[in-house]
């Protein structure tokens, strides 16, 4: 194992769903905070909050024309050992090794550990990454809340980051003359490459909705099924409807993955049931089509249980195609290697609308991601970590 990965294995176990359990400020999410920020110390890299909660350890004195690597180190609820925190070990090993080798950069160079990728806590995909390149309303993100009703704003200043200074950070930006993040396969490409190491070409368009359908709550016993106006029942053939849409349109992923009842007893027929439905396809046109379908099919569900449904949406990304020029140098410099399409969304790509930016991904053996049994070989995941500082000594 990859000492840093070594050192953290024990953070945010999740005892109940298995894996890790780390969201943003919350007891996991801080200890990783500091042991990113005594990991660098020891490199002796200089680290700093950003006013959006991000960290970056900086390698010599911070300049333009930065160049900046990294991921994230939060977690789905139960989620992998790998996604986010390889990316930030390899990039703490890879700077490790070009200090070892004597090597002296001729630009600036930083690791950026970004808050709230995952957006766990607070709902929101890239969070950290949004906020810094104004792809999201400050206001509208310090309004948003965690399922205990705290909002961002709140979180934040409990634990020192002024709210008032969230949103576009144009200097930060300025900064990053290139970004570049590793990060583990999420699917079976490199699998079934039979390599252990690719570029990245492309990001698919996604975005997260809520669906809430409304009914009449009312006593489980008291009420005989003709006379129900369930939500839960339409919920149920509503969700039928998302894979249903799904499958008719080749290439286009849909996902209902949490659901909340209200008021939420055993023996009571629900008020309301809101569901989240996260959708993606190659093209933004493609994904707000899926959408509409879906849409539709929920409402024709809730008319024939009589209760009205609507969809809201909460998070959106376009479609990203990373620079061709620069994915076809760090595939020529590290002999060849495949170019291959996500269907993830990450840091990277949020930044690609501002500053030039990149990706490696490393085989995962198993396919799996946001679940407990995701992986990576040792042997690949030093490959990346080879493939990283490569492309570190080139660029600086």
């Amino acid at each position: 194992m990859l000492t840093g990965l070594a050192e953290i294995t024990d953070v945010g176990r999740d005892p109940r769903r298995g894996g890790y359990s780390r969201h943003l400020w919350q007891a996991a999410d801080l200890e990783l905070r500091s042991w990113f920020i005594e990991r660098a110390e020891r490199l002796g890299l200089d680290v700093e909050t950003d006013r959006n909660g991000n960290l970056w350890a900086w390698w010599g004195q911070p300049g333009t024309d930065a160049v900046v690597t990294g991921s994230h180190l939060d977690s789905v609820p139960g989620g992998g050992a790998y996604d986010g925190p390889l990316g930030v070990v390899s990039a703490l090993e890879a700077i490790g090794r070009l200090q070892a080798s004597g090597f002296v950069p001729s630009r600036p160079c930083a690791i950026l550990m970004f808050a709230e990728e995952e957006g766990s806590r607070f709902g929101v995909a890239c969070l950290g990454s949004r906020l810094l390149a104004g792809a999201i309303d400050a206001d509208q993100a310090r309004a948003l809340t965690d399922r205990d009703g705290v909002t961002l704003a709140e979180a934040a200043q409990k634990v020192g980051v002024d709210p008032a200074h969230l949103g576009v950070d144009r200097d930060a930006l300025a900064r990053i003359g290139l970004f570049l993040e590793l990060h583990v396969e999420q699917g079976r490409g490199l699998i079934d490459l039979g390599q252990p190491v690719a570029v990245a070409s492309s990001i698919l368009a996604h975005g997260r909705w809520r669906l809430s359908v409304t009914g009449q709550g009312n006593h489980a016993g008291g009420t005989t099924m003709s006379e129900r106006r369930d939500p839960m029942v339409a919920t149920a053939a509503a969700i039928v409807g998302v894979q249903t849409a799904a499958r008719n349109r080749p290439g286009t992923r849909a996902t209902i993955g949490r659901i909340e009842a209200m008021p939420g007893g055993t023996n009571v027929i629900a008020s309301r049931v809101t569901a989240w439905l996260d959708a993606r396809a190659e093209t933004d046109q493609e994904t707000r089509l899926l959408v509409a379908d879906i849409a539709e099919r929920a409402q024709q569900a809730a008319a024939q249980n009589g209760c009205s449904a609507t969809l809201t949406e909460e998070s959106w990304a376009g479609a990203v195609q990373f620079q061709p020029g620069l994915r076809a140098r760090f595939t020529q410099a590290l002999g060849q290697v495949p170019e291959l399409a996500t269907g993830a969304g990450h840091d990277a790509g949020v930044l690609a609308a501002q500053v030039p930016s990149a990706m490696l991904f490393v085989r995962n053996p198993t396919g799996i991601s946001h679940a407990p049994e995701e992986f990576a070989e040792m042997a690949d995941c030093v490959a990346g970590v080879d493939a990283l500082e490569l492309l570190l000594r080139e660029l600086l």
